[in-house]
């Protein structure tokens, strides 16, 4: 009987598929990166699929996420949607053996996915934005039919040499047919991976070149100084408590929370913010440099992101530089709604399509919200923003702090939803008075005698009053407050409790400047922010 060769049947034949799969694969996201280097960088199909991905995911699921990995749960759903796709391109390769047009059949349906999810983002420009997913497709299907047809040339020449009685002497690849064809494959794979390698270096070159550009023109920007400075930061705002958090945060430090897969990097000579919509009587567009010669208004403000867990780390303080919003949107003619205005919500729009809705009351009330141009000092840097960001005191970031922002039409709540709006989140959301310990840290092992309890309190636009402990079931006991800097920033605290051998947990809680004290009540984030009290618990030795 003719002996079946172990490539049509067996681990040579699975690791020769998965091969061709894993390098069609790796073709086809090389070439559509390069496309979209060419076309736009935030077309890729990497980047278009995860967005996809994060637009249909369920809120809670979003909130675990950011709760588990923080700011790498970007890092974790790319790395996850390259996972996938591997599994995916190695299962296809085994299969396209068997059945020839099975597998470069997958890899166009996966090149189709991209192209829809490309044309479907809130961002999406035109039909260019799905050639890279039909380019990397068509590159794939091609790479992985070319492996293909030499795997199975090698494998049936093989078959031929062995003979009948399977005592072919070319099992190590010597000249007859079968080794030439093995060979053949070995090439055909060799020259996927140069080329796609190739492709990829081109493509990361392209999209390069055109971050580089932006790059180089924040390098370039010289932030005017403000007609409106903020006040000096006040000598006692920082307590000199080890542990606890900076009043101000660096740049590098501050959180991020969003959904761009990218941060977008745009040029600030060509950035354009548009200004329309519901009672706009004078719509306008305006430039970088048409804001840059207004008056400025430098000021500290404190935000929040609505992720925040109890406790959490999503809350950063700076010094912002920027537009009055209230002013320009006056000069656009916009009236609020308790002057009779019309539009009761601004939708603001970000390069990446998000958009955000805040109240048009809130932001024309006399409060600092603004378009800031810089963050402690400097420009805005990419990740908050730049070139230009939207910022309103008191309100959570999801319904304020649109980043990368291109445009603001005036409508109503009852004509349009937001993205977040969309998905279940609150219209309106005014920062809750929170509190948070920072040091000593959860289940820290700390000795007997006086040990410093301190943290961070906020309520941005009404300001902190007062902060008080309790350890275990005793008594609340005020804390010493920090210097108070404005009712826009946090608060520091801290507290000398004299803590003896045990274990205890100490909580925490804040009163703001209308005598509401933060409610012991347990909720989560969705739909408007979380609440509760901030407890650690400590052993004392």
């Amino acid at each position: 009987m003719p002996v079946v060769s172990t490539f049509r049947s067996g681990p040579h034949r699975t690791a020769v598929g998965a091969t061709a799969g894993l390098l069609a694969a790796f073709a086809a996201l090389a070439v559509a990166e390069l496309v979209a280097g060419l076309v736009r960088p935030a077309a890729g199909p990497v980047t278009v699929v995860g967005g996809a991905v994060i637009d249909r995911t369920p809120t809670p699921v979003k909130d675990f996420a950011v709760r588990t990995f923080g700011e790498d749960d970007k890092t974790v759903l790319r790395l996850g949607i390259l996972a996938v796709l591997a599994l995916f391109a190695a299962a296809l390769g085994i299969i396209a053996l068997r059945r020839r047009w099975a597998g470069p059949g997958g890899v166009l349906l996966f090149g189709f996915i991209g192209a829809v999810a490309a044309a479907s983002r809130p961002d999406a420009q035109g039909a260019g934005d799905v050639l890279p997913s039909l380019a990397g497709a068509a590159a794939g299907a091609l790479a992985l039919h070319v492996m293909r047809e030499q795997a199975v040339r090698g494998a049936t020449a093989q078959d031929a040499a062995d003979g009948p009685d399977g005592s072919g002497e070319d099992v190590g690849g010597g000249g007859t047919g079968g080794g030439r064809n093995r060979r053949g494959f070995l090439v055909a794979a060799g020259a996927t991976a140069a080329v796609a390698t190739t492709g990829g270096l081109l493509g990361r070159y392209v999209s390069g070149r055109r971050a580089r550009g932006a790059v180089a023109s924040r390098e370039g920007l010289v932030l005017p100084a403000p007609a409106s400075p903020a006040p000096p930061v006040p000598r006692g705002v920082s307590l000199p408590v080890p542990g606890i958090t900076p009043y101000t945060t660096p740049n590098a430090d501050f959180y991020r929370v969003d959904t761009a897969l990218v941060v977008p990097k745009v040029d600030a000579g060509a950035w354009r913010l548009r200004v329309h919509g519901k009672g706009v009587a004078r719509p306008r567009t305006f430039g970088l440099d048409d804001l840059l010669a207004r008056p400025l208004i430098e000021r500290d403000i404190t935000l929040t992101c609505v992720s925040n867990e109890v406790g959490g780390p999503y809350a950063g303080n700076a010094r912002w530089l920027g537009v009055r919003l209230d002013d320009l949107l006056a000069e656009c003619g916009v009236v609020p709604p308790s002057r009779g205005g019309g539009a009761d919500q601004l939708v603001a729009r970000s390069v990446d399509g998000m958009t955000l809705g805040s109240p048009v009351e809130d932001v024309m009330d006399g409060r600092d919200a603004m378009l800031a141009v810089g963050m402690n000092g400097e420009p805005l840097p990419f990740d908050h923003g730049f070139p230009v960001r939207m910022l309103v005191p008191g309100l959570y970031g999801y319904v304020s702090a649109c980043k990368w922002i291109e445009d603001i039409e005036l409508t109503t709540f009852d004509a349009y939803d937001p993205y977040w709006v969309e998905r279940k989140w609150a219209r309106k959301a005014p920062v809750k008075t929170q509190s948070r310990i920072d040091t000593p840290k959860p289940f820290a092992r700390i000795a007997a005698g006086t040990v410093t309890v301190a943290g961070v309190a906020w309520a941005q636009h009404r300001g902190i009053t007062r902060v008080q402990i309790r350890v275990d079931d005793g008594p609340w006991q005020d804390a010493d407050l920090a210097v108070r800097n404005t009712t826009d920033t946090w608060r520091q605290w801290s507290h000398r409790w004299p803590a003896a051998p045990g274990g205890h947990r100490i909580t925490v809680r804040a009163t703001d400047a209308t005598g509401s004290v933060q409610t012991e009540r347990r909720a989560p984030t969705v739909p408007d922010g979380a609440t509760g009290r901030h407890s650690v618990f400590v052993t004392v030795t």
